[in-house]
């Protein structure tokens, strides 16, 4: 669990976030910190950035995953250094009608080392308007 907890605390300062452990794991959320309307009325909870990983093996491979809320017109640019970087994007949908901005949630995921996978999500995090912050 030593070896889980500092790997955590890299994971999360490389993402500018703090390290939540779990049995084999670690999560990191964070939030886009834009204004948003859903129905013409303010919402805050809908702007999630959670990444983790688990299933570390014995190699030093876990299974990789996040989900960022994205402004529409930050996809493609983070659709392309997701995918340059070798991440897989497993799905880019909504979860919210009338919403203003019109929000998009992308899904990418890895098996590799977690701090290599959290470099690859800071350096995608730098094409968005507003980099994710601390909830």
């Amino acid at each position: 669990m030593n070896n889980i907890k500092q790997l955590g605390e890299q994971f999360a300062q490389i993402l500018n976030g703090k390290a939540k452990l779990q049995q084999n794991g670690c999560s990191v959320s964070l939030k886009r910190s834009f204004n948003v309307l859903i129905q013409g009325r303010p919402s805050h909870s809908i702007l999630p950035v959670g990444i983790s990983f688990e299933s570390l093996d014995v190699n030093g491979n876990a299974l990789n995953l996040g989900e960022i809320t994205l402004l529409e017109e930050e996809i493609p640019g983070f659709m392309k250094s997701s995918v340059e970087q070798g991440l897989i994007v497993g799905a880019l949908h909504n979860h919210w009608i009338y919403t203003q901005p019109h929000l998009m949630y992308i899904h990418i995921q890895s098996v590799e080392p977690p701090l290599v996978f959290a470099r690859k999500v800071a350096k995608a995090f730098t094409t968005l308007i507003s980099y994710p912050i601390q909830e």
